[in-house]
């Protein structure tokens, strides 16, 4: 019988929390010897976890925005680095985070932890500064893009390339989507995810609302579905719209009006084409525009390498101009469509195949042999 190890796992957000919940699932088939504390929320919990620290109000947009959550994070910090000077723990999973995660990972190293990060900060866009932090004090880190791997290893740092973690999500067929929200097939239909987070929302939802509403006179049969975070806040006004889970509505959607992150991947996934925006503080966009190298914004695209959908950021983004940009993409048997969901199914392939979350439950009970 396998020597019982103890794991910490830490997700300091809400996507964080669902990854984190698949991998502490995972590992209960792939090392059922390995016990699981974690820093989390509601995913964690049900997935068996024993959650010693709630990640409940951590999430921020900005750099600004953070720093107006500084306290909260500043406290949890100081008790997990309590909880891993106090504990025995074999090894310790960090899931994206990098601000907060990065100084885990040094009070992990201290104490003699060693670290697997999943998901790992984007030094290829900004934050190149984090690197010597990474090669410092983390063993190994689980890359989920395609091209990371082989920058972070260049750099000195371990990384091994999982797969992409929407690769594993279920989703409905088109079909099946469609009925569940009553939607016939011969109508148009657009998805908005304007993110989950409380500043995103606040930027992302008044634009993405009234260009939902443009396309809408001008296609007076076109149903637009939000793809609402659960527990997040939305003024709908007037708007008539549907609300579903992101796989829902991607799966029941011509097109997509997507914040940029991961949910242009889940897009990509479903293949349905999208726009792509993304608005900041003016402050945090000022500092950013000096600091992010990437020659996109869109994760499809700097897979692709090259533009396979639209991105307007900041100015850009205004109703009047991603309402003429999705216009075309509406038109399901039009070329613009037709060949963005052509590219798409080509940015799929290379996200790996399904099972990331086995793959990296290998990493960490490995890890914490």
């Amino acid at each position: 019988m396998a020597t019982a190890r103890r794991l910490y796992v830490s997700a300091g957000e809400p996507s964080g929390d669902a990854h984190a919940a698949a991998l502490v699932r995972a590992l209960k088939d792939v090392a059922p010897h390995v016990d699981t504390d974690a820093m989390g929320g509601p995913g964690l919990r049900a997935a068996g976890a024993r959650i010693v620290e709630p990640s409940d109000r951590l999430g921020a947009m900005g750099l600004f925005e953070a720093a107006t959550a500084l306290p909260q994070h500043l406290a949890a910090l100081y008790r997990v680095q309590r909880r891993l000077s106090s504990n025995a723990y074999d090894a310790a999973v960090l899931i994206d985070y990098p601000g907060f995660h990065l100084r885990v990972a040094r009070a992990a190293r201290t104490r003699d932890v060693p670290v697997l990060y999943y998901i790992a900060p984007q030094l290829w866009a900004w934050g190149a500064w984090r690197a010597r932090a990474l090669r410092e004090t983390v063993r190994l880190v689980a890359s989920v893009l395609p091209f990371e791997a082989p920058l972070l290893n260049g750099l000195g740092i371990p990384a091994t390339f999982v797969g992409h973690p929407v690769v594993d999500a279920s989703r409905p067929r088109r079909d099946e989507a469609r009925d569940q929200l009553g939607i016939g097939e011969g109508r148009p239909v657009l998805a908005l995810l304007p993110g989950s987070r409380p500043g995103e929302i606040s930027r992302h939802w008044p634009i993405f609302r009234t260009a939902a509403r443009t396309l809408a006179a001008r296609h007076p049969g076109l149903v637009s579905v939000l793809a609402a975070a659960p527990g997040a806040r939305y003024r709908l006004d007037d708007a008539p719209l549907l609300s579903a889970s992101a796989p829902v509505a991607l799966a029941a959607a011509d097109a997509a009006l997507c914040k940029s992150g991961t949910a242009t991947l889940e897009a990509a996934v479903a293949g349905t084409p999208m726009v792509i925006a993304y608005a900041l503080n003016p402050a945090t966009f000022a500092l950013a525009r000096r600091l992010v190298q990437a020659p996109f914004i869109g994760l499809p695209n700097l897979i692709a390498g090259r533009r396979v959908t639209e991105e307007l950021v900041q100015s850009d983004a205004t109703p009047a101009r991603l309402a003429a940009a999705l216009e075309p993409l509406l038109d399901r048997s039009g070329p613009t469509a037709r060949r963005q969901r052509d590219d798409l199914a080509s940015v799929t392939t290379r996200l790996g195949p399904p099972g990331v979350a086995t793959r990296v439950a290998a990493l960490a009970a490995e890890l914490a042999a």
